[in-house]
This record gives C-alpha cells, structure tokens and sequence, in this order.
C-alpha cells in the first residue's frame, strides 16, 4: 500500500522543486538585469518557448513530487464560475496592490524595459492567452501550491518569503520597478490564498494578468 501522501516539504526538497521549476527563468532574468535589461520584445515563438518550456518543467517537478509521496492531486486548481469571479476581484485588487506598491519608486523613473517588451511585441491573442493560462497556471501551482504550503511548518514568515524572494528573482528582468510591482501582487495573490486554500482564484488571476497588458496595450 502506497505510503499517506503529505502537502508539507522539506527545504533541501523545496530547493530541488525550485532548481528544476524556477532555476532557468532565475537565471534568464538575472542575465537580463546584467545585460542592462536587454531583453527582446516578445514575440509568438518566444512565448510558445515559454508554454513548452513550462509544460517540461512542470513534468519533471510534478514526476519528482509525486515519487517522493506527495498528494500532487492537491496542486491542481478546480476551477469554478465562483472561483473565476473572485479571480477577477482579486487581479484589480492585486493590481491596485502592486500600483500603490510601485509608485514611490516609479518617481522620476524612465518606461521600464517590461513596458518596450510589450508595447513593440509581435504577438497574436491566441498565443497570449494560451501562454497565459500555461504560466499562469505553473507559477501559481508551484509558488503557493507547493512553496507557501509546503513551508508552513517552518513559519509564516519562512513560507511567504521564500515564496516572494523566488517571485522575485523571476522577474528582475521587468527592471528596477517592474517586480516591486509584482512583489505587491504575489503578497495579495499570498494573502488570499494563505486564508482560502482555494488554487483557482489566484490562477485565474494570473491568467488575466497576463493577458490584460497586451490586450490594453
């Protein structure tokens, strides 16, 4: 008989998950910070590279999780027509977040590199929206589904700070105010999460995150 399955992990276990998921866009994104925030406008073969990339990575860590006996069943979202409404209440709460969050430090400051990305991207919607889903999806299962829960033995703070740090790093290439942005709205995405247990709401707002910047743009 198969052994209980857990929710918790350890951190040697939680660094593993985070190499195999993380590691790459970590390192992109510091590459990018170092490269003067040089990165190309997006494009469809970028983000089609970045829907395979993330299928991949998810494989593995799921396959990982899964032999090391945890209830991988409890990582995937159930989605809802009430999960998706509070998901959108909760993108323009998290995107009010990360404005009020942002703009002390956007003072003064020139467009950010994740605004050029955007505005000069050569992109159709049904590549936006499929990459949305994908990323929205496998940043959200992995970063509260795995990371936030999984560490809650060690503490909140433990939880929610490894959790953000690894939010953040992702992101460096946005540059200097881009993920203080997104710092304000992976706490809100955190928050709700930490007192829901509910997975949809957050990916769901992730997914429109993703989509809402082209589509205004």
């Amino acid at each position: 008989m198969r052994a209980r399955q857990r929710t918790t992990t350890t951190p040697a276990e939680a660094m593993a998950v985070v190499g195999m998921a993380f590691g790459m866009f970590i390192v992109i994104s510091i590459q990018a910070v170092l490269a003067n925030f040089s990165s190309p406008a997006f494009s469809n073969a970028s983000l089609l590279w970045m829907v395979i990339v993330e299928i991949m990575l998810a494989a593995s860590a799921i396959t990982f999780l899964y032999v090391r006996g945890f209830a991988i069943s409890t990582l995937l979202p159930s989605p809802s027509l009430k999960g998706s409404v509070i998901g959108v209440v909760l993108f323009l709460v998290a995107w009010l977040v990360g404005e009020l969050v942002s703009a002390p430090f956007a003072v003064g400051q020139p467009p950010q590199p994740i605004e050029a990305m955007i505005t000069e991207a050569k992109v159709t919607v049904p590549v936006v929206v499929l990459m949305a889903m994908i990323n929205g999806t496998f940043e959200e299962i992995f970063l509260l589904g795995f990371l936030l829960r999984g560490l809650r033995g060690y503490g909140l703070s433990v939880a929610l700070g490894v959790t953000l740090l690894i939010r953040l790093l992702c992101h460096l290439y946005q540059g200097p105010v881009g993920p203080i942005w997104v710092m304000g709205v992976g706490l809100t995405f955190a928050v709700y999460y930490m007192q829901s247990t509910q997975l949809w709401p957050p990916v769901f707002a992730h997914i429109l995150w993703d989509i809402v910047p082209f589509v205004y743009t």
